[in-house]
């Protein structure tokens, strides 16, 4: 048995810590809900974002000195054209990251005046990008893209792109992992094995790494916690939790590690790897707030280590799973987020993408919030249903949700909300516009949804008068065969006929879209690239992606794959991770050629082109003519199903 030290509640500080890398326009939510739920519970609970910490210490004039340092130390001719840039310009990069930074953070607008200029910041090879954009009347780059307004965009997007060219610079003279968002995450995403993550974390430290420990230690050392919690949403994430954990172990190793996260929940369920224990005391699966307080028992001597809930250890050298199945607190009753000790004002508002949808993401700093746990649909064969944060569904009353977000405006200052949820409840949320318009309450919110009939023209109308300004929505494989395989239980004409009541709404639609899904055709791309075509050519959606179908070990496709027509390749032995599953699928479709074929389309539909053309004509190789007639779209929103 592990010797765990007793550590009384009383006097038990649990440090909350973002590991690197996650979003940089907001803190993750996953710190302040729990480190709301704890005080809610008399807890001592703080929270600090590495993440934030890691990107402005590294973009600072000393940081770019350390780069510099680095860069120095390689051979001229292992300078990749953009370390060779950022030497040449290293004096202009020195005299600009400050207001840049300060600039994308909202602490210094009126730069963005010289920034769009175009002589202000040095220019690297990110910058090429722009070529895309030359408008033939004036020459103008952004033109096209911002039209004559937007000086704030523009330069906001420019200072990005600026930001991108100095990450490439990192990763290709000081740390190849370094990712604004992707860091390292192929050592941890659906990884069998531990071994190369052990290989990662047994190597020299980087700049990056030395950075991320010190900015670590001295979280530890303002809070001096007994327990610290890592949260890891994404593979992206692991590398950095794991390398702060061993610092915090190195130094004080008294210090209680836990491990958690979406990233945990999905990946590692299967969990037998010894080795994760030398970085992390406990690894906890799903909603951490009764795994919490069970553990915070369990320090304080009141029970044995088999009263833990979902509850990953260590004990005689061997992984132990401890599960007393106590229930989940209720949704009710986890607490209003927090984001006390985060710095809001230092995140950075980026403008990656011109995507009207995806720059939400990166734009602006919206509070996010959960309308209700889980998914009320929870039968999308694609989806991991079957686990806790999709699969228990639980709600709130209306009321209880409105004081949260009055709550969170009054703390943060800001009314803008993303609502999280998997799948919004159209019922919760007209409880919620109704109480929000009784209260006089004005905010603005996004979100995701199902496609489901619920949302009327009036439901829309009302959300829309609540603040809603964008939704999204999974359409996936616009195919009725496919859709009613996936079990989404919508068709393509109800799609069309929500989408087109959110869009008259005002409200902006972005539809999520898959290629690739278990027995789709190249007939199915085709006609479901022209239903797209459709739905853009009548206004019904304006924003979109395509995402290649992956298969989890979770899902209903993984758990039953005869069902879909698929046959499992073997999985290797599991000790560490596990998620995505290779599969064969007898239709012997190219569907990487094909996503090329239809990113290519949706990018221009997006922007207005080729709404009137053939969709063949975005394929390199000889396609079949769709079967979908050319109106099926107008005809479903007039009431008329007929092909």
């Amino acid at each position: 048995m592990r010797n765990t030290p007793i550590i009384p509640a009383a006097t038990c500080r649990i440090l909350s810590l973002i590991p690197p890398m996650t979003q940089l326009n907001v803190p993750y939510p996953s710190t302040a809900y729990l480190t709301g739920f704890l005080r809610s519970r008399g807890v001592d609970a703080v929270q600090e974002d590495i993440a934030l910490g890691l990107v402005l210490e590294l973009f600072s004039p000393a940081g770019l000195r350390a780069i510099r340092d680095r860069v120095d130390a390689l051979p001229a001719r292992q300078r990749p054209p953009v370390v060779v840039g950022f030497c040449e310009h290293f004096d202009r990069y020195l005299a600009t990251i400050t207001p840049a930074v300060a600039f994308l953070q909202g602490r210094d607008p009126s730069i963005g005046h010289r920034i769009c200029g175009r002589d202000f910041l040095p220019e690297g090879p990110r910058f090429t990008a722009l070529d895309n954009f030359i408008d033939e009347d004036d020459g103008d780059p952004l033109a096209w893209a911002f039209g004559s307004l937007g000086v704030q965009d523009r330069a906001r997007h420019l200072a990005t792109l600026y930001l991108n060219d100095l990450a490439d610079v990192v990763r290709e003279a000081v740390d190849p992992r370094f990712e604004f968002v992707r860091y390292a995450e192929s050592l941890a995403h659906s990884q069998p094995s531990f071994e190369p993550l052990a290989a990662a974390l047994a190597a020299p430290k980087t700049l990056v790494d030395s950075t991320m420990e010190t900015l670590t230690l001295l979280a530890v050392e303002r809070s001096r916690p007994g327990v610290v919690l890592l949260s890891v949403p994404f593979p992206g994430s692991v590398y950095a939790a794991f390398r702060m954990a061993q610092s915090i172990k190195a130094r004080y190793p008294e210090i209680v590690t836990v491990l958690g996260g979406g990233w945990v929940n999905t990946e590692l369920r299967e969990l037998e790897e010894p080795r994760v224990f030398d970085s992390f005391d406990y690894v906890s699966l799903d909603d951490g707030e009764r795994p919490l307080l069970a553990l915070l028992d369990f320090l304080e001597g009141k029970h044995s280590h088999l009263k833990l809930v979902r509850t990953f250890t260590r004990i005689d050298g061997r992984v132990r799973y401890c599960d007393s199945s106590q229930p989940d607190v209720p949704f009710a009753e986890v607490g209003t987020p927090t984001w006390d000790g985060l710095p809001l004002d230092r995140y950075l508002s980026l403008l990656d993408m011109l995507n009207p949808m995806h720059r939400l993401w990166s734009d602006g700093r919206w509070n996010k919030l959960t309308v209700a746990h889980g998914c009320y649909w929870k039968k999308c064969s694609f989806c991991d249903v079957g686990l806790d944060y999709i699969g228990r569904f639980d709600g709130a009353p209306a009321g209880l949700l409105v004081d949260r977000i009055e709550a969170v405006i009054e703390e943060t200052g800001q009314s803008g909300f993303h609502f999280v949820d998997e799948a919004a409840p159209p019922k919760a949320l007209k409880a919620m516009a109704e109480e929000l318009k009784r209260r006089n309450r004005a905010i603005s919110w996004w979100g995701n949804i199902r496609f489901e009939k619920a949302f009327t023209p009036e439901l829309c109308n009302l959300l829309a008068d609540s603040g809603c300004i964008a939704i999204s929505g999974g359409l996936e494989v616009a195919s009725d065969r496919l859709l009613k395989l996936m079990k989404k239980g919508v068709s393509v004409a109800q799609v069309a006929r929500v989408t087109r009541a959110f869009s008259e709404a005002g409200i902006l639609v972005h539809a999520y879209l898959m290629y690739g899904f278990p027995t789709q055709t190249i007939e199915d791309t085709v006609d479901a690239l022209e239903y797209v075509r459709q739905l853009f050519a009548e206004g019904c959606i304006q924003s979109g992606f395509f995402h290649r179908f992956t298969c989890t070990v979770h899902s209903p496709v993984g758990l039953n794959p005869a069902e879909y027509g698929i046959t499992l390749k073997p999985l290797p032995p599991i000790t560490f991770a596990t998620n995505d599953v290779d599969f064969i699928d007898p239709t012997g479709v190219d569907h990487d050629t094909l996503g090329t074929a239809l990113d290519k389309a949706l990018y221009n539909f997006m922007h207005g082109v080729g709404l009137d053309e053939d969709v063949r004509i975005w394929f390199d190789q000889r396609v079949p003519k769709t079967r979908v007639g050319r109106h099926f779209i107008a005809r479903a929103l007039q009431g008329n199903l007929v092909p």
